[in-house]
């Protein structure tokens, strides 16, 4: 059996440091009554045999504060697309019109504000999950490490311990982003 690689902490803070950039970059499509053309990004339209991003099919673009449109390039796709929009949770109605798909942004009211706040806590929750995951694979490394001699129990001890605190930093920074959001989902 070849001996594990050794404890790369920087690798691990890489990885939950990519979990709060995807978060960030999820909460940057929760637009709040605004047309924003990251809202789309998240939705996956299963086209040519995979899922793939709406960008991929089509140009987005945000012509007016309220609206957005999705000119499709591939004319079989629109009603992909057209259902992908819909079925995402964004509570989006595009209009389709030939190729183009106008998606009219509604009125934040009471209600679309909630599902907004509970569309930015599962994405939130998403990212916690992929930090522990994160951290899982670190401790099942260094409880290998330290089967194979590489390491002794104290430095495994002491690199756990960092592990637990870069994780709690970045559960940390999580927290803040989502109370931020939520913040600006309820009281724009």
């Amino acid at each position: 059996m070849a001996a594990s690689p050794p404890f790369d902490k920087e690798d691990v803070k890489r990885r939950m440091k990519g979990a709060v950039t995807t978060l960030k970059h999820e909460f940057a499509g929760l637009r709040t009554g605004r047309a924003n053309t990251a809202i789309l990004d998240p939705v996956q339209v299963p086209a040519y045999g995979n899922p793939m991003p709406v960008s991929q099919l089509g140009t987005v673009s945000a012509p007016e504060p309220r609206l957005l449109t999705v000119q499709v390039w591939d004319r079989s796709l629109v009603k992909a697309v057209d259902k992908a929009i819909r079925d995402a949770g964004l509570g989006l109605n595009p209009q389709v019109d030939g190729q183009l798909l106008r998606i009219p942004i509604p009125e934040l009211n009471e209600e679309r504000r909630r599902e907004l706040a509970k569309l930015a806590a599962k994405y939130a929750e998403a990212a916690r999950v992929a930090v522990r995951n994160v951290r899982r694979d670190g401790m099942e490394h260094l409880k290998r490490l330290e089967k194979e001699h590489a390491i002794g129990e104290d430095v495994h001890r002491k690199l756990a311990d960092e592990l637990q605190k870069v994780t709690d930093e970045s559960i940390r920074e999580i927290d803040q982003a989502l109370a931020a959001k939520d913040q600006e989902i309820m009281h724009v």
